[in-house]
């Protein structure tokens, strides 16, 4: 007996002290930014939320980055006595999950799922808001925005002569999560390929689309139709040459050049899109679709769906007018194919159990002469102002003590 009381003692310390040294390990400091540190934990976290984004490059180094600048602009807040509310905190992880079109609940699913601690995003949501309302606070008198600046950026833009479009194929796989590596590595597959009859066979096989039915083959559009962050890859194709896989909620997308062009049709960026979602229930079921193609023949504008939606839950019908930057990936790719009035029944949501009608209003233009003054003010405003916060973060990194382990 007293031999098994020794053993188990022996084991009890050898699991403590297994169980001390992992959290020694999480809780280790790998960055000190003036004394202040920052853990092996923190760090990995960083990298988890930012996989799940889908953020590109080197993880490990963005998550250092902006590990480090967000001590540095605690440290700046802290200094001069800046706290965000718990209200104002709970409304901005709010938004930052409606921008996925998710809940809160549901956002904070999907970090569990990823292994995201929900106190990760917070972190990281709370930095950015606090940090916007102090550059705004702190910067407000310095940027003042005349009408002549605003009269010069609708000349800039209006004045345009060309735009360049772009010619493009497509294809989205919309796999089953179980069918997800098999869907990854298709899609390598076929970012390899070259041939324009190749890539319209991939289409007419595993594309989610309707476009399959013609190889993916998409009409010219213009690049600024598409979400920013892709504009530059796709302008950097060759012709033939296909997209690296793009992630997407639920999919993968990838394109083919065919072609790029400059056209005399004079348009400039738009400061924001306007567009509706009508929400049905039944996912890609063939009622769900009959219904969809009902209610396409319903409408000639998005004012028409309230019409469409009158009598059911205010949730079902959403009209949105963001920044193009604001949008999701997966709506932005279907928004760029639509013209206003057009409408698309691809995406889906609540895990596929909801089809999403989404509709085209309108793209508002800084350069249209019927544009809002004030939405290109804010835009100039909010450049000039960004201009500032970074040329501030540099001034702290170039005055700090950081030391990276």
């Amino acid at each position: 007996m007293r031999a098994f009381t020794y053993i188990a003692v022996i084991l009890a310390w050898a699991l403590t002290s297994s169980t001390a040294a992992l959290a020694q390990g999480q809780l280790a400091p790998v960055i000190t930014v003036n004394d202040q540190v920052i853990t092996r934990y923190e760090l990995n976290q960083r990298m988890r939320l930012l996989e799940m984004f889908r953020t590109p490059g080197d993880l490990n180094e963005v998550a250092r980055t902006g590990l480090i600048e967000d001590r540095l602009k605690q440290q700046e807040m802290a200094r001069v006595g800046l706290q965000l509310s718990d209200a104002s905190l709970q409304t901005a992880m709010e938004e930052f999950a409606g921008r996925a079109n998710l809940s809160l609940p549901q956002f904070t699913n999907l970090l569990s799922q990823n292994n995201v601690d929900l106190v990760t995003l917070r972190d990281f949501v709370k930095v950015g808001v606090a940090w916007r309302d102090y550059i705004r606070a702190r910067y407000s008198r310095e940027v003042t925005v005349t009408d002549a600046d605003v009269e010069r950026a609708q000349q800039r833009q209006g004045n345009r002569p060309t735009q360049i479009e772009v010619l493009l194929s497509e294809i989205i796989i919309a796999p089953p999560p179980e069918r997800r590596a098999q869907a990854e590595e298709a899609a390598r597959e076929i970012s390899q390929m070259r041939s324009y009859a190749d890539f319209e066979a991939a289409a007419r096989q595993v594309s989610a689309l309707p476009s399959r039915e013609n190889g993916g083959r998409l009409g010219w559009l213009p690049i600024s139709n598409y979400p920013a962050q892709l504009q530059q890859m796709l302008l950097d194709l060759e012709p033939g040459e296909v997209t690296d896989p793009i992630e997407i909620p639920n999919a993968i997308a990838l394109f083919q050049k065919r072609g790029t062009r400059e056209a005399a049709r004079a348009t400039s960026a738009p400061v924001s899109i306007d567009y509706a979602a009508y929400y049905i229930p039944g996912g890609k079921s063939d009622d769900a679709l009959r219904t969809a193609v009902g209610v396409k023949n319903r409408v000639d504008t998005c004012d028409d769906l309230y019409g469409v939606a009158r009598n059911q839950p205010i949730e079902a019908l959403d009209r949105f007018t963001v920044a193009p930057a604001e949008i999701s990936r997966d709506v932005a790719l279907e928004l760029a194919r639509l013209d206003p009035g057009e409408v698309s029944y691809n995406l889906t949501r609540d895990n596929g159990q909801t089809l999403v009608f989404l509709m085209m209003c309108a793209r508002n233009q800084a350069g249209d002469t019927d544009a809002n003054p004030d939405a290109i003010r804010n835009q100039i405003t909010s450049q000039r102002l960004a201009g500032l916060a970074d040329a501030l973060v540099e001034d702290l990194r170039a005055s700090a003590v950081i030391v990276s382990r």
